[in-house]
């Protein structure tokens, strides 16, 4: 869904709203598309079948790399909600909005960091990684 909220400066648009072209969104939704099928891929792989019982007795390497893999499908897992939650936002027309504050979030951020939920100021002060 694409209305003035998240393409323009329509008379309805918040104060400060993104001025995000049609085709800028476009993009960014492939953008999110590709990191979503991506992540999907990455916990499929992380979260497969268990490596034989012998495999797992090969002590602390097998311990680390397990660990390292816990890791990464978690963090996988929190890029994935991000993404989704992004898709989300689009959908319903208010994505490019800071979380907190409501202001825009920069074009140029949205295209580094197309899930990205708060404005760089925001983000600063609110110290979260996301």
């Amino acid at each position: 869904m694409v209305n003035q909220q998240t393409v323009g400066r329509g008379a309805g648009t918040p104060p400060g709203a993104p001025h995000l072209s049609v085709e800028d969104l476009a993009v960014l939704r492939e953008n999110l598309r590709e990191q979503r099928l991506f992540r999907r891929e990455q916990l499929r792989r992380l979260t497969g079948p268990v490596a034989s019982r012998a495999e797992d007795r090969r002590g602390q390497r097998a311990s680390a790399q397990l660990e390292v893999s816990v890791k990464l499908a978690a963090s996988a897992r929190m890029v994935l909600a991000d993404v989704e939650a992004a898709l989300a936002r689009m959908d319903a027309g208010v994505y490019g909005a800071c979380g907190r504050c409501r202001r825009a979030l920069e074009r140029e951020r949205l295209m580094i960091v197309p899930q990205a939920r708060y404005c760089a100021r925001c983000q600063r002060a609110g110290g979260t990684a996301r």
